[in-house]
């Protein structure tokens, strides 16, 4: 049965980015290594630590389809066509874009809340996960009941201010089993699940 994992790189602090949506060395980890991994985009191509590709080979090829913010795809630009994981893409937006120049994409831009994106990319996903982005999504999701995994990959950086990793979320209380840990350099990976 597919679960629902929401992910992201957080800093100590609990950020995914800064202020300006900037990463900064939040993403340093996915090149200071000698082994190559990609996750299926074949130009975009990580240089990790071995713990790192392990755990990378292990979470990403259970990935199916991905849940992401209107924010996040204009930020990256759909990463210009190519789902950065999973074989589609699921969008959250009030309006969907007019002039993407990806129209034959694998990229649903659904109009009817994150629910709805996640009931959708569950149905498209089959056996497979649905992977989740961090920020207002994961909040909405986590206090709808709708995730079932969180992945962090918490790097030794305080960014004091930013987007948060829960975005604006605010309750219920949500209580996770104890994590698998996975030591990379300058990254540590855990995985938690979400007990309903």
């Amino acid at each position: 049965m597919s679960k629902v994992i929401a992910g992201a790189t957080v800093s100590l602090d609990g950020f995914i980015a800064d202020e300006a949506d900037r990463v900064g060395p939040l993403f340093d980890w996915y090149n200071n290594g000698d082994v190559p991994f990609n996750g299926g985009d074949p130009e975009r191509v990580f240089h990790v630590s071995a713990a790192s590709a392990a755990y990378m080979e292990e979470t990403w090829s259970q990935i199916g389809t991905t849940v992401i913010g209107r924010r996040l795809f204009d930020i990256t630009n759909g990463w210009n066509g190519r789902p950065a994981v999973g074989h589609a893409v699921f969008v959250v937006t009030h309006e969907p874009p007019t002039d993407w120049p990806f129209p034959d994409a694998p990229f649903t831009f659904v109009t009817g809340g994150v629910a709805s994106a996640i009931a959708q990319a569950k149905a498209a996903a089959g056996d497979k996960d649905v992977s989740l982005t961090g920020g207002s999504l994961l909040g909405q999701a986590l206090a709808a009941g709708l995730v079932d995994e969180l992945q962090v990959d918490l790097v030794p950086v305080a960014f004091g201010k930013g987007i948060r990793f829960f975005g604006g979320f605010d309750g219920p209380t949500t209580i996770l089993g104890n994590p698998t840990i996975v030591q990379g350099d300058r990254v540590t990976h855990l995985r938690y699940q979400v007990r309903q």
